[in-house]
């Protein structure tokens, strides 16, 4: 119990507060009444539940944050300059936090406060909408993600197992930090796949550790090192044990020391990673190898219709880098064929090589064989005049000695 503890005493300091004057403590005290009814019958409980306190608690800092916008004037007596001066100073950077930083989530203070319930409680919605007439809300926050090559980075940097479990499972179910830390060894049930043979673990989503707009579910894991990293711990756990002994202080300094030591940063703009970017990063991981946005929606926890799962989408499917790889695909593609039409000259070259070797192989053999056949030739004709000349002398001889003799 708590958020129920931490709202309740935030809430008799914030009407108890001397320095707030009483009429706003009138108007927070019926705000907040109002705002407990309301998540009772909307969600159809008897009393509120943990999640419900933390939804109301939400309203405690901000009414006393709006309240010192406006110098703790009472808010039923605001003029039309009061609230032009603090939507002005608002969006111009003037008024700053505690931290001197301009206010971030100013929709969220514009849309549930002077445009919403409190200030309706005192007449002032409308004039706070006329006021704000050319206010535009902020566009959603574009995806951040990283890639599993740079997470895989990050868990290497962690050594403690209980540590890596966590990192595992956050990246492969993809629920909220604060449901993971509410699991418990009793929520997880190994066994085998059927079809792969493969271990895995079922962990089951149970609405009292969701955020109100989750469903329950049942997830099961798709990693190999999520099993290996949840035997490891497990086997020193009891049924009823928490799987991870930490809070989510800690929980953000393990991802935060982690992305430092590895060097990794967020894509698209290369901030830090926040230990939320793991869910989108799950997202965002899904929907590149290839599943649908409704299986990516279910594994996210998201009910049906809902289109929260479009701007994770909408942004993949716009990667600046997209034009990049396929102009790079459609040069390597270009390239291949080029080298497989000169691989082709080539084989119709060497063949063509080939057969003028043989050509001239042929034609040398011809030549060697007219010239043995000339050669013998010459050869006879020499040997036969040679003879012919022999005879002729010797006959010649003969006729000098008959000659002679006579």
């Amino acid at each position: 119990m708590i958020w129920k503890q931490r709202y309740f005493t935030a809430k008799e300091k914030l009407l108890t507060d001397p320095e707030i004057c009483a009429e706003n403590r009138q108007v927070f005290e019926e705000f907040l009444k109002y705002e407990e009814y309301k998540l009772k019958r909307i969600n159809r409980m008897p009393a509120l539940d943990e999640q419900s306190y933390k939804t109301v608690y939400w309203y405690l800092t901000r009414l006393r944050t709006v309240n010192r916008w406006f110098g703790n004037k009472p808010w039923k007596n605001l003029t039309r300059e009061d609230i032009k001066r603090v939507y002005d100073d608002v969006e111009d950077g003037k008024i700053l936090t505690r931290y001197g930083k301009p206010v971030k989530g100013k929709d969220t203070y514009y849309r549930r406060i002077l445009r919403g319930k409190p200030f309706a409680l005192v007449g002032k919605d409308d004039l706070a909408r006329e006021v704000m007439e050319f206010y535009i809300p902020e566009a959603k926050e574009e995806p951040r993600f990283i890639p599993e090559a740079d997470f895989r980075k990050m868990v290497r940097m962690v050594t403690k197992p209980e540590h890596v479990a966590f990192l595992w499972l956050a990246w492969d179910v993809g629920e909220n930090v604060g449901a993971l830390l509410q699991l418990r060894k009793c929520d997880l049930r190994r066994h085998t796949d059927p079809e792969t043979n493969q271990a895995e673990y079922e962990v089951s989503l149970d609405r009292s550790i969701l955020k109100r707009a989750r469903m329950p579910r049942m997830e099961i894991t798709n990693y190999a090192e999520t099993v290996e990293a949840l035997d490891t711990i497990l086997a020193h756990r009891s049924d009823d044990d928490l799987l991870f002994g930490i809070g989510a202080r800690m929980a953000a300094k393990i991802v935060e020391r982690a992305t430092d030591k590895a060097g990794v940063h967020c894509s698209p703009r290369g901030e830090k990673v926040r230990l939320k970017d793991l869910r989108s990063s799950m997202a965002c991981d899904l929907l590149n190898k290839g599943c649908s946005t409704d299986e990516a929606n279910r594994r996210l926890g998201h009910r049906p219709g809902s289109r929260e799962i479009q701007k994770y989408a909408n942004w993949l499917a716009m990667d600046t880098r997209k034009a990049k790889k396929q102009f790079h695909q459609h040069r390597a593609t270009s390239t291949t064929h080029e080298l497989e039409h000169l691989r082709d000259q080539l084989t119709i070259a060497d063949h063509r090589h080939r057969e003028l070797q043989h050509t001239i192989l042929a034609l040398q053999s011809r030549i060697d064989a007219n010239n043995r056949v000339m050669f013998e030739e010459v050869n006879d004709l020499i040997q036969q005049n040679g003879l012919g000349r022999m005879r002729k002398r010797q006959e010649v001889a003969r006729e000098s000695e008959i000659t002679l003799v006579a």
